[in-house]
């Protein structure tokens, strides 16, 4: 593997891990939210991260997220957990350049393909656009490069 495909594979890794991170968190915060004021507990963190709480994505999120009633949210917040470990699977296991890796991504990765189209047809929005086609990315160019080595 030369320094550009070995650069690449370690971008596609920290991508994972960051994603796997978000999710670890927003499970955290599912969990926490569960058996508080959740409407209090959301401004409190609109505040500490000094968030405009008037700003509507904010104010959107902040009233979406308090209205999930706290069954759900132990269920989001579970399901964050499982896909963070998915994620971190990915990202560990690409940041120490194993071939199972890539091929682990590509299943993983192609497979919520799917959601995120679903979930672009339900609310269209800019960075689900760019999750969306970083995957596709992400999908091709392993294939490609497992195709080439196998190859070679």
């Amino acid at each position: 593997m030369n320094n550009s495909q070995s650069g690449i594979i370690r971008l596609i890794a920290v991508f994972k891990l960051l994603k796997a991170m978000t999710l670890i968190a927003v499970g955290v915060a599912a969990l926490k939210l569960i058996h508080t004021d959740a409407t209090g507990a959301l401004e409190d963190w609109v505040a500490r991260f000094g968030l405009d709480p008037g700003g509507p994505y904010v104010d959107r999120a902040v009233r979406k997220f308090a209205s999930i009633p706290p069954n759900k949210l132990k269920d989001v917040g579970l399901g964050s957990f499982v896909y963070a470990a998915l994620f971190l699977t990915e990202g560990a296991g690409l940041w120490l350049k194993k071939r199972w890796a890539e091929w682990f991504t590509v299943v993983i990765t192609a497979s919520l393909v799917p959601l995120e189209v679903y979930e672009i047809h339900r609310h269209l929005t800019i960075p689900k656009i760019l999750v969306l086609l970083i995957n596709i990315a992400v999908v091709v160019y392993l294939l490609l490069r497992i195709h080439k080595e196998r190859s070679s």
